[in-house]
């Protein structure tokens, strides 16, 4: 590990000890950030001891090695919806940003961070043009834990911003910051949110360094579930089994059945798709949230039909927004809010925020929403349950990190309709 002195525009210290690990004179040129053998005390006081440190596990070293091929960032930046509001997020908080420290949490080719450093200039010219100087100046800490890391330098070089950007290459749980930071941002979200455990780094980040008061980008998230009909999918992955080229093939229908259907897909519905108003299983304070309320999340549901039609299984997605502390209660150690789909109207909250951009902008994954590469994560049943308008939906969800990968997710859905009662066990992989 490298001593935790001063950097130098990004490159590594004169003099520092770090083996190369093979990489040219060129890419070692950004930091590899290690942790000194101190105790760390965050913003808001936290203490982060080396016993507290989380090991990285094999299971987390192929995932950060999934992050180092080019495909699964073209793919994110390519996501307009994604990329663009996080764009505008940063400049409409660039006051918040300009002359201040900031953290990018999983920075992957460094484009968020290339955004805090674009807005904190903008700014910085605008307080120039009006003779209002300031002699703090912008620092942004890009760290990624994946050798995309190596790439993302030479982006922040190539744009003349190696005097505002320091790439730091480990997990944030082991790279060292020496100071403590104004701004955190991070694309953390997953597949149905919570998939790959992400959001914890994000924890961990705000608890060694955020200041009191410093803002969290995105600062909350709201995961939604929904009772969805999809004859169309049915028929495509079941009912052609019935009848191939005028052969019966309906015994392979059961295993139709279990390769598509025992695990969650990710895939994109329309609101044509959903049978009710959506139910809010965990919303997420990014301010409070703890690293052992994300182990394990249960809510109970109940859904009243809007229609007629055959229940294929539930729809998960999310919402996320970029606003500042202190907007929404704490739900730190409380569990989520035992709503009914009849209680709320998650729909007509997200449009009002969206009419008032100035007070939070809204990342949403919804079906009726433009398509993100997220999508929405499907959990369909083996066999369709026919319901009909006003008939009741209920039952319970859990969601927990699997004790064999953190990053994977267990489903426990237990759901009841009509006088029957059933129970689906799932693993996120």
């Amino acid at each position: 590990m490298l001593p935790s002195t001063g950097y130098s525009n990004g490159s590594l210290v004169p003099g520092s000890s770090e083996k190369r690990h093979g990489l040219s004179q060129r890419e070692q040129r950004f930091r590899r950030g290690g942790r000194s053998s101190r105790d760390t005390r965050g913003g808001n006081g936290f203490r982060v001891s080396e016993q507290e440190k989380p090991r990285c596990t094999e299971f987390d070293m192929a995932y950060f090695q999934s992050y180092s091929h080019v495909g699964i960032h073209e793919e994110m930046i390519k996501d307009r919806v994604r990329t663009d509001t996080y764009r505008n997020a940063i400049f409409q908080h660039q006051s918040s940003i300009a002359g201040k420290v900031v953290v990018d949490v999983g920075c992957g080719t460094g484009i968020l961070s290339i955004f805090c450093a674009l807005a904190g200039a903008k700014r910085a010219e605008m307080k120039i043009a009006i003779f209002i100087c300031s002699s703090h100046q912008l620092k942004v800490y890009a760290v990624d834990a994946s050798e995309i890391a190596v790439q993302a330098n030479e982006v922040v070089k190539a744009n003349n911003l190696s005097d505002k950007i320091i790439v730091l290459l480990g997990r944030v749980e082991d790279v060292e910051i020496e100071e403590e930071v104004d701004v955190i941002i991070s694309e953390w979200m997953g597949y149905m949110l919570l998939y790959e455990s992400m959001l914890g780094s994000v924890i961990t980040a705000r608890d060694r360094w955020l200041k009191p008061g410093g803002l969290i980008l995105p600062s909350h998230a709201t995961l939604y579930m929904a009772p969805v009909t999809h004859s169309e999918r049915y028929s495509e992955s079941i009912d052609f089994w019935r009848n191939v080229y005028g052969i019966d093939m309906s015994a392979m229908v059961p295993l139709a059945k279990q390769c598509a259907f025992e695990e969650p897909s990710v895939e994109t519905i329309s609101g044509e798709n959903v049978l009710t108003w959506p139910f809010v299983v965990k919303h997420v304070d990014c301010y409070t949230v703890t690293i052992q309320e994300l182990e394990s999340i249960t809510a109970r549901y109940r859904f009243t039909s809007m229609m007629n039609a055959p229940l294929h299984g539930f729809a998960f997605w999310f919402d996320v927004e970029f606003s500042g502390p202190a907007i929404f209660p704490s739900n730190n150690h409380v569990q989520s809010p035992q709503f009914t789909s009849s209680d709320i109207n998650p729909s007509d909250s997200q449009r009002e925020k969206r009419q008032k951009p100035n007070e939070a902008l809204v990342l949403s994954t919804a079906p009726e929403d433009l398509p993100t590469h997220w999508q929405q994560t499907l959990l369909y049943f083996y066999d369709p349950i026919e319901v009909k308008q006003d008939q009741v939906i209920e039952g319970s969800i859990t969601l927990s990190q699997s004790k064999e990968n953190s990053r994977f997710l267990n489903i426990h859905l237990e759901y009841a309709s009509g006088g029957r009662s059933f129970v689906k066990e799932s693993v996120m992989r």
